[in-house]
């Protein structure tokens, strides 16, 4: 049914489109123009696409010759990749037209649009980089920004935390801090990475951990477009959990008690009848995570189409697309549980007169999440299998008695069942309230606004101009829910007959759907900018940028709205465009430092040169380009600054206290002291390093970087008596150190019809705090000299053994004793190391990292005639992961009552003590056996295939019979292969949506 209704879209998709295309492209008649195009000696160049507003093109023979038909007083664009493009008016067509040849580096498509400034990636100094989506997007089809990023950007580990510093701003059209996940990838046309403190100043203190700035597409003079991308595809879970049966559980359970000394919970009898019955309803085993609640698999659909197009004088981009998503768990017949987004954005670029040019961008996004009022994923992990049969059958129920009769008659059916449930659960039957208890319908709406104006002030000086830029967002999110109330029974058994119930609730329909909201977020922001640049001498260029930015956003409920404001100012020189120098600054103000204190200079200085440009390497056949960078600055922010007032001294009203004369007083709490004097946190960056390009085929990149992020926020232990805690003031101390390197290559190579690309990117990022105040009384305690994300916890030293204990039970003399309850023979043991005897907090050293300082990606492009096939590959390495963690819902740490998985069944037990993987199982809680150690560590080493595309590209003549420009086909598939010590592990998601390998076929076409 689900294949037929996506098949039936995707059928309606592509006429509507098509026939919207034909129409749109049908050809006007005029007068047809013939032209030369040549370069600066006067050579002809084949190849250069010429564009006419009404959507016609040309390309120019052998001979540098085009002719294209043309309406009067129009002009044409001129293009070649490599050339500086014209455009030229209609009567200016005659004889030869001369294109510029661009230098390396520096022509249209070397555009890098920084967010407040745009540059050639020639003459950028800072550590920048960046990709560009409109050659990559029909063989890499991926859809979420996030995804792009991760593997394809050097320096970046994951999606955003750039060189491992922490979460990057993103900043989106020119906004600084707008979400990318708000994005579909179709919109986007460029995305660039700023890592180094010279090329994110000028964002001030909200830059500190860098920047990811991208760009949406805008439409072209002359270059009329439709774009149209249909995707359909299926996701599978690459892991489920795994939970014991009704009987293996029970079983297991009685084990445990025994193990504390306590006697049987269930019967034996009892377990085999759970074993051996065929009736389920009586002896239920239940699994929420089994195909009859978790769908083996969901379909997902995406429909998003481009319009765009324009003259010299106004140019158009719109965006519209449709994505929709099945839900893993839809049980209920009332609803189709899924998820649906529609977005829609405009950007409109127009000249208003000779000197003042605009833009207008709209955006529109509507999201909904519609789902059971049960979370059955997350009730999957606490839901015992054999709590009862969430279904009755009416056919089991024996009706001889009237008053059963009665209830049946009066009781609301489901398919042939009532809804199950016990006197514990009553109407919180999580099941029931899936099947019966109506819908919650989230709904995600974001608005956004932005306005561009650029004044050319050349009539004022030339080289001078100006922008303004105003922009609003607004986002909120409600739920919309039905919530019916209903009754649930718990059948009396008589024999393999029901013959009396328990009956809980009322049934009862909603007849109003309620309102709820879950928040709102509306921000607005401002810069302006005045730039001038010259050149003077002829070889020496400058050019300076003077900035005012300031940003607000408010929270419901949060009385404090969130200001950023700051002025930056830039000076670039450069020598022939060979040697370059960028001093680039902030000053910037913060809300939450005290009055007199809130203002701070940034201050950055990079330097680069072209090496490859002197006579010794400028005709190299080896070195085609090369460039030495060196960069460092302070970046002075608030970003670490957790909260507002922290400089203010905290007070609260306490308890009442009653004085001998019976008066009372109430107390006056403080929870910290006064410290006007704090400052703004510091990032004190370095960076080193090359680009270079190699035998016209190979790309190199490197980069050596070393920050400090110095004067963070915390509570100094060390400068106070114990006594004084709750007078400490806060103060600027903490000093942590990132240093490590980037290394990029890419190697494209074409040989006839055969074309080879290899990417790679590895990042090597190693922290250590430099500066702590503690007051430990082991050095190895100490945070100072370790990596930040270090795990302190035991050593384990497997577990304690029969002969540990003498015949009353306790522990032999000469081992420590932990202090973490009794132990017996199965739990695990712990290493002592202070020596004292005692097994306590004292003994927690670092016995691992939860982050991986090696990141790496590679990707690989194989062209053959019509035939494109992608990978991209992603991996890191040495890091370790918890299974304590909270996202794992105690799979891995069953301690007590909990519901047991299958790591239990390595259970330690006297028959297993030399190979038991898990400890022994207790009904009481065990606080021994899970505590952070090394013992519930595990390797996070992996290597992935993130996705691998085949794609197939039709030829021109069957497109141009279709009505199109562009026409292909993919097959895409996402999560393909992991290797990994621990994949089990990595892969395996609980009490939430599972993590999914997907498939997926889809067709573009451009008209």
């Amino acid at each position: 049914m689900k294949i037929n209704k996506i098949y039936r879209l995707f059928t309606l998709a592509c006429l509507m489109f098509f026939g919207i295309c034909n129409v749109t492209m049908a050809q006007t008649k005029g007068i047809n123009v013939k032209a030369t195009v040549v370069d600066e000696q006067g050579n002809p160049i084949n190849g250069v696409t010429v564009f006419s507003p009404n959507g016609n093109k040309a390309s120019s023979d052998a001979n540098g010759q085009f002719q294209i038909s043309l309406l009067n007083d129009e002009s044409v664009v001129i293009e070649k990749k490599g050339y500086e493009s014209e455009l030229i008016n209609m009567s200016d067509l005659t004889g030869n037209i001369t294109l510029m040849k661009s230098p390396f580096l520096a022509s249209e498509d070397d555009e890098i649009k920084m967010g407040v400034a745009t540059k050639d990636r020639r003459d950028i100094v800072g550590a920048v980089s960046s990709i560009n989506t409109r050659d990559r997007l029909t063989y890499d089809n991926t859809q979420w920004v996030r995804d792009y990023i991760n593997g394809l950007t050097l320096g970046v580990r994951g999606s955003d935390n750039i060189r491992g510093i922490g979460d990057a701003i993103f900043v989106i059209d020119g906004v600084i801090g707008r979400d990318p996940n708000i994005l579909n990838m179709e919109e986007v046309e460029q995305i660039t990475v700023l890592k180094d403190a010279n090329s994110v100043a000028l964002y001030g203190s909200q830059g500190r951990n860098g920047v990811i700035v991208i760009n949406t597409k805008r439409g072209k003079i002359n270059r009329k477009e439709i774009n149209v991308n249909i995707r359909s595809g299926i996701s599978t879970p690459r892991a489920l959990p795994n939970y014991l049966s009704s009987a293996a559980y029970m079983t297991l359970f009685n084990e445990a008690r025994n193990n504390d000394g306590l006697d049987d919970f269930f019967a034996p009898s009892l377990i085999q009848e759970f074993r051996t019955s065929s009736n389920s309803y009586k002896y239920p085993d239940v699994d929420l995570y089994s195909s009859e609640y978790v769908q083996p698999f969901i379909n997902s659909t995406s429909v998003i189409s481009e319009f765009s197009g324009g003259n010299d004088k106004n140019q158009y981009y719109v965006n519209v697309g449709w994505n929709s998503q099945d839900a893993w768990v839809n049980i209920n017949d009332d609803f189709n549980a899924g998820a649906n987004r529609f977005n829609v954005r405009g950007n409109i670029d127009f000249k208003i007169n000779d000197w003042i040019t605009s833009s207008l961008d709209g955006i529109a996004i509507v999201s909904t999440s519609k789902s059971s009022r049960a979370d059955l994923l997350s009730e999957g992990t606490t839901f015992k299998p054999n709590s009862y049969s969430p279904l009755i059958p009416i056919d089991l129920i024996d009706t001889s008695d009237p008053t059963v009769a009665g209830q049946l008659e009066a009781a609301r059916k489901f398919n042939g069942f009532l809804l199950g449930s016990t006197q514990q659960f009553g109407t919180d039957a999580p099941i029931a309230l899936a099947i019966a208890g109506g819908y919650r319908n989230t709904v995600f709406r974001s608005t956004q606004f932005n306005n561009a104006i650029n004044f050319d002030l050349n009539r004022v000086t030339k080289g001078l101009s100006a922008k303004t830029y105003v922009s609003f967002d607004f986002y909120d999110s409600y739920n919309l829910s039905i919530e019916n109330q209903f009754k649930t029974y718990a059948p009396g058994w008589e024999g393999d007959s029901i013959n009396n119930f328990g009956i809980f609730g009322e049934d009862l329909k909603d007849q109003t759907e309620n309102v709820s909201t879950n928040g709102f977020v509306s921000r607005f922001g401002l810069y302006g900018l005045v730039n001038y640049e010259t050149t003077f001498a002829k070889d020496h260029s400058l050019n300076t940028t003077l900035l005012g930015y300031y940003n607000s956003q408010k929270t419901n409920d949060v009385i404090q709205t969130d200001v950023d404001a700051h002025l930056g100012f830039q000076l670039a020189y450069d020598f022939k465009k060979k040697l370059f120098f960028d001093f680039s600054g902030t000053y910037v103000n913060s809300l939450k430092l005290a009055e007199g204190n809130r203002g701070g200079l940034s201050p950055t200085l990079g330097v680069a040169y072209i090496l490859s440009e002197e006579p010794f390497l400028k005709n190299s056949n080896f070195i085609n380009y090369l460039k030495l960078k060196a960069s460092g600055g302070i970046i002075k922010s608030d970003q670490g600054i957790d909260g507002y007032y922290l400089y203010n001294a905290n007070y609260s009203e306490g308890n009442n206290f009653t004085w001998a004369d019976t008066n009372a007083n109430r107390r006056q709490n403080i929870s910290q002291g006064e410290n006007l004097n704090i400052d703004f946190e510091e990032r004190i960056d370095l960076n080193i390093g090359f680009e270079s390009y190699l035998m016209n085929s190979l790309w190199l990149e490197f980069n050596y970087f070393k920050s400090e992020i110095d004067k963070q926020l915390t509570f100094l232990d060390a400068a106070y008596p114990s006594y004084y805690d709750t007078f400490r003031p806060y103060n600027n101390f903490n000093n942590d150190e990132y240093t490590g390197f980037e290394i990029g290559m890419n190697y494209n190579k074409t040989i006839n019809d055969f074309s080879l690309g290899i990417g790679a990117n590895v990042l090597y990022s190693q922290t250590k705090a430099l500066k702590r105040s503690e007051l430990n009384e082991f050095d190895y305690q100490n945070r100072v000299g370790r990596e930040l994300s270090s795990i302190f916890g035991l050593v384990d030293q497997g577990f304690y053994a029969e002969a540990d204990f003498d015949t009353d039970g306790n522990l032999n003399a000469g081992l420590p004793v932990p202090n973490f309850g009794n132990v017996q023979p199965g739990d695990i043991k712990y290493q002592d190391q202070n020596g004292d005897s005692i097994i306590d907090n004292d003994d927690r050293i670092a016995i691992g990292q939860s982050s991986s300082p090696w990141t790496y990606g590679v990707n690989l492009n194989l062209k053959y005639k019509s035939f494109n096939l992608f990978i991209l590959g992603t991996g890191q390495t040495g890091s370790e992961g918890n299974k304590l963690n909270n996202s794992f819902n105690n799979y891995y740490s069953v301690n007590g009552n909990a519901k047991y998985s299958e790591v239990v069944l390595g259970r330690w037990t006297p028959e297993t003590a030399n190979t038991a993987t898990f400890p022994r199982l207790s009904s009481q809680n065990n606080s021994n056996n899970f505590q952070t150690s090394s013992f519930w560590l595990y390797d996070n080493a992996y290597f992935q295939i993130n996705r691998a595309q085949l794609t197939y590209e039709f030829d021109d003549n069957l497109s141009n019979k279709l009505g199109m420009e562009d026409l292909s086909i993919n097959l895409q598939g996402t999560n393909l292969l992991e290797i990994a010590k621990n994949k089990d592990i990595r892969q395996l998601r609980i009490g939430s949506a599972p993590l999914t390998r997907a498939f997926t076929l889809g067709v573009r076409a451009s008209f």
